[in-house]
């Protein structure tokens, strides 16, 4: 009987908890993108049709390169902070190396690391240099010749920027003394995530993840798989499959994840198996659901930018051309990997040019950036601003040389 009362009190109080984030500002995103699209037919199809496009052109792709880079980690056990202990007079390079890897995973074991007294100022300075954050993921499905050129250009830029402030400044820079367990007092008070509470909506995003593979495949081909389906092709069924999907990544966002902002920090070690850690596929739900956000927020900014004021914005862009590189340098500064994702989504989309993204690339510090604001602000803001000198180099070295 006591065991029944204290289930009944427990979901009483997931429903309780469960109300509170269906009423925050996050559920109001999609519900608003719905009521606009009922209030205004024409602003709706151009909704559907870019939500279609997330989801089927970036977010099947996202999710399949982030089972393999995930999937590689959990196989052979990789433990980054394993790896910069066992190599210590090669850290900044392994450190630019675990910067340049997509996500921010290995940019936050350096960080901490750092703070912990492990790895020096260099070290800091070349994983900054070389992260691109979650960006990388969209980079590397839409264009991963392109992404593999990115990645390489941040270590090698991130390896010659640590060696040279560590010989400058030295190893210990800037760093203050902390308890050694700063690091995981940070993670161990991160919100864990509620795998409970998404299980049924996480089942249905596997079922629509599959034939949403199936069907971005001819997509990335220029080909219409709407017309394949004879009297139901009215009704264009692959579109239809790619809005469902990609709302239903903006509902698992907004409506489970309001609590978990530094969800890329569980990535830090992939073999954590502690409880409370995120499953293979949790991290990969999650993070796919929080880059489609993203990119879905950009395609309608651009999207509805175009259709309510007329512009071209790939004209407009192209006016301010030589603004851009550092425009997108500004925009790396800003912690997080959201707005980078815009940048990147910009250059995927024809607005900005390879420029303007490498800059950003190379300054943009992504989710690493919380925990260093947090354990080592003021590290973490130098960091950040030295990161910001090669990137106006390779920027504009890039916009003079590709003009």
């Amino acid at each position: 009987m006591t065991a029944a009362i204290l289930a009944a009190k427990q979901g009483l109080l997931d429903l309780q908890q469960w109300g509170r984030q269906a009423l925050s500002w996050r559920v109001l995103v999609p519900v608003g993108l719905l009521l606009l699209s009922w209030r205004f037919p024409e602003v709706g199809s151009i909704i559907v049709n870019t939500i279609s496009e997330a989801y089927l052109q970036v977010s099947v792709f996202v999710a399949g390169t982030l089972i393999v880079i995930y999937g590689l980690e959990r196989l052979f056990r990789v433990d980054s902070a394993d790896l910069l202990a066992r190599h210590p007079k090669a850290q900044v390079p392994v450190a630019a190396f675990l910067g340049a890897l997509p996500g921010c995973g290995g940019a936050i074991v350096v960080v901490t690391q750092y703070v912990n007294g492990q790895v020096g100022f260099g070290a800091l300075v070349a994983v900054l240099t070389a992260t691109m954050g979650d960006a990388a993921f969209l980079l590397l499905a839409q264009e991963p010749l392109t992404g593999m050129a990115v990645f390489a250009l941040g270590m090698g830029v991130g390896t010659i920027s640590g060696y040279l402030l560590e010989a400058i400044h030295g190893r210990d820079f800037m760093r203050r003394q902390t308890d050694d367990s700063a690091a995981e007092t940070v993670a161990a008070n991160r919100p864990p995530t509620r795998s409970r509470d998404v299980r049924g909506l996480r089942v249905v995003w596997m079922m629509l993840m599959v034939p949403g593979v199936v069907m971005a495949v001819p997509i990335a081909m220029q080909l219409e798989p709407d017309t394949w389906f004879g009297p139901l092709s009215e009704f264009r069924p692959v579109t239809m499959l790619g809005f469902v999907g990609g709302m239903i990544c903006l509902l698992m966002w907004s409506m489970f994840l309001s609590s978990d902002p530094g969800h890329t920090y569980a990535a830090a070690n992939p073999n954590d198996r502690r409880e409370g850690r995120p499953s293979l596929v949790s991290r990969v739900v999650n993070d796919t659901n929080f880059v489609t956000v993203w990119v879905i927020a950009a395609f309608l900014l651009f999207e509805l930018g175009v259709h309510f004021t007329g512009a071209d914005l790939g004209a407009w862009f192209a006016v301010w051309a030589p603004l851009t590189p550092l425009l997108a340098v500004l925009v790396g500064f800003l912690p997080g990997c959201g707005p980078q994702i815009i940048v990147t989504t910009l250059y995927l989309t024809g607005a900005i040019p390879m420029a303007a993204l490498l800059g950003n690339a190379i300054s943009n510090d992504g989710d690493a950036l919380f925990p260093a604001l947090a354990l080592a602000p003021r590290a973490a803001l130098v960091a950040t601003l030295y990161t910001g000198v090669p990137a106006l180099i390779v920027g504009y070295g890039a916009y003079f040389l590709l003009a």
